[in-house]
């Protein structure tokens, strides 16, 4: 057995407002998807975030119910370089998502901050720092 790695699954409360969400990070989210009550995007490298609602999961998890509390997942995304964490971090505060960490050089080498998605996900956004 040789199972792989395929894709990354969120439940989402909001679809539209997920969606949103993605698309602004720059994600290729397929016209229509805010409307849908499962969403398939494409990654680079062959990956797939997939993107469902609460009432799909509980179409076939009945008992399932939103957990609460801090997650214990996070998307990472890197940036070109340290400017871009700092200015894709001010976008998506302004933009009025929450902004959990605001960017800093974190002690690992990298620039490094954390924004919320609309169901309380983390989005790492992270670069290298540069050689001084």
């Amino acid at each position: 057995m040789s199972p792989r790695f395929d894709a990354i699954g969120l439940v989402v409360s909001d679809m539209a407002a997920s969606v949103a969400f993605y698309r602004r990070l720059g994600f290729t989210v397929p016209e229509g998807a805010e409307r849908e009550p499962h969403v398939e995007i494409g990654l680079p490298g062959g990956l797939r975030l997939l993107l469902d609602t609460e009432d799909t999961v509980r179409s076939f998890r009945p008992q399932w119910r939103a957990p609460s509390g801090e997650g214990r997942a996070a998307l990472a995304l890197r940036c070109e370089g340290p400017d871009e964490v700092d200015s894709v971090y001010e976008e998506l505060v302004d933009a009025g998502y929450h902004g959990e960490l605001k960017p800093w050089n974190a002690f690992w080498g990298q620039r490094y901050a954390v924004v919320l998605d609309p169901d309380g996900n983390g989005v790492d956004l992270f670069a290298p720092l540069e050689a001084g």
